[in-house]
């Protein structure tokens, strides 16, 4: 049993993985998010609702926690720094930071591109990428392709190989973070691309 901090748990991600933790773990997680007091929550679950950008508040979310899960969208550099921060202060070390595919311009041209030498709304990604990679955590970065619905049912690239498709279910992100947030050494120190085999 793992305690598992969530950072973004109302989104689509962060629910997806929620659930599939709630379901096929006996992890104890903490979803944090602007809005979590909303959320309906099992035994198992404690809500923090709180700001990202604001150390007290990440603070009191690393309390206790040995895996952190971040799936947000907006300044992402801002948010990779504030939350590196937070877990070296608090003695966090397994870092699940979802970005996004293209930042490394790993999508071949037979895929359609989307690479950012020609997608400038990949920077914020690529900025949070760095920002975790020359951290001192035990991370892993996620690429997923585009978000699809669907069964569990992908492959996994590494960084510097090309993307393999240009989708993913969600079911298939939530799948890889149990994974990763189930063993420490699972792609550790390492940036992966998901998408449908």
């Amino acid at each position: 049993m793992k305690n598992v901090l969530i950072i973004g748990a109302t989104g689509t991600i962060g629910g997806a993985v929620r659930q599939t933790l709630l379901n096929e773990t006996d992890d104890k997680l903490t979803l944090f998010a602007r809005s979590a007091g909303r959320l309906t929550v099992s035994d198992r679950e404690t809500t923090i609702s709180g700001d990202v950008t604001k150390d007290a508040d990440l603070d009191k979310a690393m309390q206790g926690q040995d895996v952190v899960f971040v799936a947000l969208s907006g300044p992402l550099g801002k948010f990779a720094k504030k939350i590196v921060a937070a877990m070296d202060r608090n003695n966090v070390s397994r870092l699940l930071f979802i970005a996004s595919m293209g930042i490394y311009n790993e999508i071949p041209a037979a895929l359609g591109g989307g690479n950012l030498n020609e997608n400038s709304m990949l920077r914020s990604y690529r900025e949070a990428a760095d920002i975790v990679e020359e951290s001192d955590l035990n991370y892993t970065v996620i690429r997923p392709g585009w978000f699809t619905n669907g069964p569990v049912n992908y492959e996994i690239t590494r960084k510097g190989e090309p993307f393999g498709g240009h989708d993913v279910s969600i079911s298939s992100i939530a799948d890889f973070v149990k994974n990763a947030a189930d063993d420490e050494n699972y792609y550790s120190h390492d940036s992966v691309g998901l998408n449908t085999k």
